[in-house]
């Protein structure tokens, strides 16, 4: 009934599985693969015919996470999984960006790729799994793909990198990065690293490279054995048509592309496209030619052409920078009066608008995952309104390219916050796009490393971000430092480098044709990093490192430990205790299991209060301490005060003043702020407070004071 293929490899010391033809037969291509015991199920189905009026391919990566593939069922009211997740939005992304360039030119049928983590070890992540299952399942679907495409982790432990490290090896790790690639070149990178220089990455890049060849070789033979015969894509030959146009509007598009302002550069552009379309359809469109879609791939294609020669020939930009120089830059700090910090950062024609936001344990994000719940307690969100390119557009829940720049970010920023434990605060920061021409996601990283400082977040470094473009033709390139949008379009590569002074936080790579070489990887990385130290300069104009208070409207957090079997008694039955002191003080309280409470307020006097109350719950007051108290109730024989958050005593009418007291009332009364001294505790265990063995106005403990002098009298006595 089934015809099954499969091969098995030993791939990091574990078998890696992949087999065909017993499960998603009517897709066509499917690979069941497993990698220890998560598995992953990729499907590929790619339209009978093409899609009409569209210029580009029509691809849809997909990566889904099912929660019985742990053991688990999904939290939150609805028990079933909705929509995709960030981490299933980033492995799509993952999946999506090394396969696309590898498609035949001309391909316009609807292709969706499907891979579903159907079992996870809670060893093996099923990120790279997807990726090559995907990869396998195209192999062997007949679409014109000219892959396989290889994937691998790479970790750096003890400086060594480790092939496909295990989820808990992580922890220990001072590299998370993804690379895939065919047999002959690097296609995809994506990293988080801890201040690395720029050959250990570089190294990492080719390690994987190296290591995932055998997985490309195990994929081309299960493809002998149950590949699909090629679909038929018919190459259209617009060498003629090409010629045509170049005549018709060289010399404009290259007047155009030496504009440096974009919006009128992209008006230059449109009039020259316009004569194009007037000269090839000035007997209308049933008359032509030619069709419209093929007449504006061509042109599109004229444009990178036009701008990719200027480049290579004279070494000049379209905006008349050379290749190394990045755009002026304006960074400033805190612009917004009430936020706990903020930063505008513009580099030319891009401007992120960013903003810290400091909170309390209550804020962290809770993350259902099949590795279990966690909280998380550093968030950045990047948005890209349209006005931001000067268009007008639909707003909405972030897409897939919100999400992928904003982890991006993340992952630069992240290595260089402080521990948990030394800074106990969830951060979020949020990137508003305001304008954009190039690289708004290394802006983002930029303004986030500001706006932080700004906060009084004690970074470990600032963060500096930039992109790099590559222009590729036969053996010539040119490696551009700080691209524009219209570079990043027309040219080969995206290549983005984030860092400190001393080393890399972050890569990520995506090329658009067959893969870049070793050596072209060592020149973007070694202009990256001159770019970045540039960048790191101009923004030490605005600041260079963290404020040394917490802004004026930021919450501060005070840390204490009670013991755990008094975490009961400060929570109260239903929670009665812990609300009412949230409602009393103004703070807010976060009690962990282990007893560690942190206590939060923009008011000192909130935390005080709270911590005091806190402690009179958790622990006793001691014989001999002073502290302050307030008077409750006065009697003819004394006065009760509240001394030790609730705890009352009695200050007897002896007790209240060195002089002979008549009535408490001549002394205190109700409400009255004063400082009183732990006696002790009576027979009943009532506890016994004075007033007149401390001084009210400073505090001092007139009892030990006067000790104190007598010894110091009766030394000076025995001296003589």
């Amino acid at each position: 009934m089934f015809d099954i293929h499969r091969e098995e490899l030993d791939w990091g010391g574990r078998k890696l599985v992949l087999e065909t033809g017993k499960i998603a037969r009517q897709a066509d291509g499917a690979v069941f693969a497993s990698y220890g015991e998560t598995t992953v199920l990729a499907t590929v189905v790619a339209a009978k015919k093409p899609k009409e009026g569209v210029d580009f391919m029509p691809l849809t990566c997909n990566y889904q996470e099912r929660f019985f593939a742990a053991g688990r069922i999904p939290g939150g009211y609805f028990k079933r999984e909705g929509r995709p997740t960030e981490r299933e939005t980033l492995v799509s992304r993952l999946m999506d960006r090394p396969i696309r360039p590898l498609f035949a030119d001309g391909w316009r049928c609807d292709t969706q790729v499907i891979a579903t983590c159907m079992s996870h070890d809670q060893e093996n992540d099923p990120d790279i799994l997807a990726m090559v299952a995907a990869s396998a399942a195209l192999t062997l679907s007949g679409v014109p793909f000219m892959g396989p495409v290889g994937a691998a982790r790479v970790g750096f432990i003890n400086n060594e990198y480790v092939l496909n490290p295990q989820i808990d090896e992580m922890t220990e790790s001072n590299l998370d990065l993804v690379v895939a690639g065919t047999e002959d070149a690097v296609l995809m990178v994506e990293s988080e690293a801890k201040e690395l220089p720029e050959e250990v990455m570089l190294g990492a890049v080719m390690f994987g490279h190296r290591h995932f060849q055998p997985v490309i070789e195990a994929i081309i033979r299960l493809a002998e054995k149950a590949a699909k015969e090629p679909r038929e894509l018919v190459e259209v030959d617009n060498t003629e048509l090409e010629k045509e146009m170049l005549g018709l509007v060289e010399p404009q598009l290259r007047s155009a592309y030496a504009i440096p302002d974009k919006m009128a550069r992209h008006a230059a552009v449109d009039a020259a496209k316009a004569a194009v379309m007037t000269h090839f359809f000035a007997d209308g469109v049933e008359n032509a030619r030619y069709d419209a879609e093929r007449v504006a791939a061509v042109f599109k294609q004229l444009e990178a052409k036009i701008v990719r020669w200027n480049i290579l020939d004279t070494g000049r930009r379209i905006d008349g920078r050379d290749l190394k120089t990045v755009r002026p830059i304006v960074a400033e700090v805190g612009v917004l009066p009430r936020a706990h910090g903020s930063a505008l950062f513009t580099r030319g024609e891009t401007q992120a608008f960013v903003v810290a936001t400091l909170g309390t344990g209550e804020d962290e994000q809770f993350v259902d995952s099949l590795t279990g719940t966690y909280k998380e307690s550093f968030m950045l969100h990047y948005n890209f309104p349209p006005f931001s390119v000067g268009e007008t557009g639909r707003l909405g829940s972030p897409g897939r390219r919100e999400i992928g720049h904003g982890k991006l970010a993340w992952r630069a920023v992240h290595p260089m916050l402080p521990l948990h434990h030394e800074f106990p605060y969830t951060i979020r920061v949020v990137s508003e796009i305001t304008e954009s021409n190039g690289s708004s996601s290394m802006a983002t990283v930029c303004g986030a490393s500001l706006a932080l400082m700004d906060a009084g977040v004690p970074l470990r470094a600032p963060t500096a971000g930039i992109a790099m473009g590559l222009i590729l033709e036969d053996k010539r390139y040119a490696v551009l430092s700080d691209i524009l949008g219209d570079e990043d379009h027309l040219g080969d590569m995206d290549f983005k480098v984030a860092g400190t002074e001393k080393g890399i936080t972050s890569l990520q790579m995506d090329i658009k044709i067959a893969g870049i070489t070793e050596e072209i990887m060592r020149v973007a990385l070694t202009q990256a990093k001159e770019g970045r130290l540039h960048i790191l300069g101009e923004m030490a104009k605005a600041i260079a490192s963290a404020r040394a208070e917490l802004g004026q409207h930021a919450p501060r957090i005070e840390v204490l430990t009670i013991p755990t079997d008094k975490i009961r008694e400060v929570i109260g039955s239903g929670g009665k205790v812990i609300r009412e002191i949230v409602e009393k003080t103004g703070a807010k309280v976060d009690i962990s299991d282990d007893g560690t409470i942190k206590v939060a307020s923009s008011s000192g006097d909130s935390i005080r209060a709270a911590v005091n109350w806190i402690k009179s719950i958790a622990s006793d007051p001691e014989v001999g301490m002073i502290y302050d108290g307030t008077v409750v109730k006065v009697m003819d024989f004394g006065a009760f005060v509240n001394f030790f958050g609730s705890r009352d005593g009695l200050v007897h009418i002896s007790q209240l003043s060195p002089r002979r007291v008549q009535k408490t009332s001549d002394v205190v009364k109700e409400g009255d702020k004063v400082k009183v001294k732990l006696l002790g505790f009576d027979e009943r265990g009532k506890v016994r407070l004075s007033m007149k063995m401390v001084d009210q106005q400073t505090g001092e403990d007139l009892e030990a004071k006067q000790k104190a002098d007598s010894e110091a009298q009766r030394e000076a006595a025995g001296g003589e």
